[in-house]
């Protein structure tokens, strides 16, 4: 069984895809390390429909499995926040909300390398370097612009890749 089929059964729904099985997914990805002491990094996907309700489930369902590490312990709310602008991204910007689209959602968790949360779409990307400032001018009052600012200043790292159709969003 794949990681996808073990964490989105295909009968469902979309919040009980992502919080029933929370208990026993935790225990599966959480391995125990070997004799010398060396944990192997957690890792599971997740792959969701472009649609704005999906987000919930999967940030809650994301957010319980960080909360078990300990080395997330005080770094919950910029994970959650800059992970739900990075899905509301995808859905709105990257898959013009077509819920037949689909995004994935990477999240890789180590001790020393800290938490890692890719998410990716399939649409052209973008220029984040061309995005206007929220924080000057006109941009001040602007009802949208500010998921990019808030992931750059909430995450200690993040990337852009495959032409800005995947973001790669790391927390220490």
């Amino acid at each position: 069984m794949d990681v996808e089929e073990r964490l989105i059964p295909p009968c469902a729904s979309p919040a009980a895809r992502f919080s029933s099985q929370k208990t026993q997914m935790a225990k599966d990805l959480n391995p125990s390390g070997s004799e010398s002491g060396h944990q192997d990094p957690t890792r599971f996907e997740v792959v969701l429909p472009a649609e704005v309700n999906a987000i919930s489930p999967v940030v809650s369902w994301v957010m319980r499995l960080v909360g078990e590490l300990e080395y997330a312990a005080g770094k919950e709310f910029e994970i959650e926040l800059a992970l739900r602008e990075a899905l509301a991204n995808a859905i709105v910007h990257g898959c013009k909300g077509d819920p037949a689209q689909k995004i994935v959602c990477t999240v890789t968790a180590d001790k020393n390398r800290g938490i890692l949360i890719v998410v990716r779409d399939p649409g052209p990307g973008f220029d984040a370097a061309s995005l206007p400032s929220p924080t000057e001018g006109q941009n001040l009052h602007a009802d949208h612009g500010r998921g990019i600012y808030l992931i750059n200043k909430l995450m200690d790292e993040v990337k852009y890749e495959r032409n800005g159709s995947e973001i790669h969003m790391r927390k220490y």
